[in-house]
């Protein structure tokens, strides 16, 4: 690095006016080593600004002159800083030297995983992904900070009536457990909670992930890797000959795996594992379309949980607020008849400097909870459509999605702007 350089970054418009974000860890000065500008202290002091804002993702994006960095805060991406192009290069191998990845492949995707230091005793594990764009290689690095033992279900967010349900369901010693949503609704946390539950030392657990987002002593955990042939469907039929109490797959992805899966629980295993459905009751058409019989399903399916995520109301600037008419139009179109009113009093964030003026401050989930009940297994060996068990899923006491995040946003736990955002999602 002995050509001189450009600036290393100036801060983004964006950014100031988003979330008025401050400047870098490390000041350029700081970041000079021997008279030149040290890529690794920049990396790690992105990283450490990352953690510091809470941020769950780095989206390192190349463009034609430069290069933007942004950060995901609370499910949500904001413009943080601007990066010289001539930086672009010397800050993917680095990424990927961390990695242990090619540093000579730039045409071809690779994932890694490394370990960082972000604050005196506090290591991250990060996730790394690398792909070929138009304007050269960009990188997406996923910070896996929390460990699983912090959660509860109840600091979830679930309610008490559906963490009754819960604890029924994992009382049984055998059938599956499902969690549903889309990418990034909090279903791997929900399930290591549950994990959490069961861990005692007279069970054996074991999992197959892709990836391994939580270390857990005391179970086994099994990465898959397609390159050796590992596979849900191959590692899940190994797990079942190694005299497990507890299974939990990562992901129910095609027909092979969720075969096997009820077979599982059907053959006196717990099982747990996710499918991307919009909501609980489209969970178990949706095993029909997987090519599983209704009396399979109907037989080994405990409960279906449906989540989505939202972001907190921040504690330091809480106040007030009346829904507006377009606010009560697009809820009321979707809530039960009866649930809202014009009377009713929500809450907002103002902004203040513990949220970086977002008012906004950590997230929390919005469920609904579906249990496999007489009425409901009746219905699934009729082949009902996701509509219909709906219906009867609310009539015998579930409460919708939509629903439990009005109920959160009457007590002030978050805005009826973040649930009219999860709808139209």
């Amino acid at each position: 690095m002995s050509k001189a350089r450009p600036p290393l970054a100036e801060k983004s418009a964006a950014a100031g006016e988003n979330k008025k974000l401050a400047g870098l860890i490390l000041t350029e000065k700081e970041l000079l080593e021997g008279g030149e500008m040290s890529i690794i202290r920049l990396v790690d002091a992105l990283l450490r600004y990352a953690y510091r804002l809470r941020a769950s993702d780095i989206h390192i994006d190349p463009e034609t002159t430069k290069v933007r960095v942004r950060l995901r805060i609370d499910g949500v991406l904001h413009d943080t800083f601007i990066f010289s192009k001539e930086w672009q290069s010397e800050i993917i191998t680095r990424l990927k030297v961390l990695s242990g990845l090619r540093t000579d492949e730039h045409q071809a995707a690779q994932d890694g995983r490394f370990k960082t230091l972000v604050q005196p005793g506090v290591y991250v594990d990060v996730r790394l992904s690398i792909a070929p764009t138009y304007y050269g290689e960009n990188a997406v690095m996923r910070l896996l900070a929390q460990q699983a033992e912090e959660f509860t279900l109840e600091s979830l967010g679930f309610s008490p009536k559906d963490r009754a349900k819960i604890e029924r369901a994992i009382k049984k010693p055998y059938g599956m457990i499902l969690a549903t949503g889309p990418t990034g609704s909090g279903k791997t946390t929900t399930l290591y909670t549950i994990i959490k539950i069961l861990n005692i030392p007279d069970v054996s657990i074991v999992t197959i992930e892709d990836p391994i987002e939580y270390s857990v002593e005391g179970i086994e955990q099994i990465q898959i890797n397609s390159r050796t042939g590992l596979t849900f469907a191959t590692g899940l039929r190994s797990i079942l000959r190694q005299d497990p109490n507890i299974v939990m797959v990562g992901e129910i992805r095609d027909e092979e795996t969720a075969g096997i899966a009820v077979n599982a629980a059907l053959t006196g295993h717990l099982l747990l594992s996710t499918l991307h459905t919009n909501d609980a009751a489209t969970t178990l058409p949706r095993l029909l379309d997987m090519k599983i019989e209704p009396f399979l399903i109907a037989s080994t399916v405990n409960i279906a949980i449906g989540q989505r995520l939202v972001r907190r109301i921040c504690s330091g600037c809480k106040e007030k607020k009346k829904i507006t008419e377009d606010e009560f139009t697009s809820l009321a179109e979707v809530l039960s008849p009866g649930t809202l009113n014009r009377d009713m009093e929500f809450y907002a964030g103002k902004g203040c400097d513990s949220c970086d003026r977002s008012g906004y401050k950590g997230r929390i989930g919005i469920h609904e909870v579906l249990e496999v009940n007489d009425e409901v297994r009746e219905a699934l060996m009729r082949r009902a459509d996701a509509g219909e068990i709906q219906k009867i899923a609310v009539k015998n006491g579930m409460t919708p999605m939509l629903e439990d995040g009005v109920q959160k946003a009457l007590v002030g736990i978050t805005t009826v702007e973040e649930i009219l955002r999860v709808i139209h999602d």
